[in-house]
């Protein structure tokens, strides 16, 4: 299994819209790099829902339930299905990822304006225990 981290603009695309449907499409990915990543994606892979914007934190966790396949609106684009599968009881901020020496290595630290991103086995546990997930 690996990890990732998707980032959203809350007025777009929020958790809470995240939380109350079943399985959804990610989309609207553009980046090279970012597409890169989604190609790598496989069904059972874990993700960090990523509020931006005013937010900048790890709101919640994700599972990537259907590996990329073709934007049939977008053909130079493309997307995952993912699902919903916990809220973060204490969200994370980019602030507090910045500070923890253990992240610093993070994609989202190093390349802050990409989309989706990876996450190391160490930094995904990590976060998920400055998030208070077991």
């Amino acid at each position: 299994m690996a990890y990732w981290l998707l980032k959203t603009e809350p007025g777009s695309w929020s958790w809470g819209q995240q939380a109350a449907s079943s399985t959804t499409a990610w989309d609207g990915v553009a980046n090279a790099q970012a597409l890169k990543n989604m190609r790598a994606m496989a069904v059972g892979d874990r993700a960090f829902f990523y509020h931006t914007g005013n937010e900048k934190q790890v709101v919640g966790l994700i599972e990537i339930t259907r590996a990329f396949y073709p934007d049939p609106n977008d053909p130079a684009s493309g997307l995952v299905d993912v699902k919903a599968l916990s809220p973060l009881p204490r969200p994370v901020t980019l602030a507090a990822i910045k500070a923890e020496p253990q992240l610093a290595g993070l994609a989202l630290v190093k390349q802050p304006r990409l989309s989706v991103l990876p996450v190391d086995d160490a930094s995904w546990a990590r976060i998920c225990e400055m998030g208070g997930v077991d």
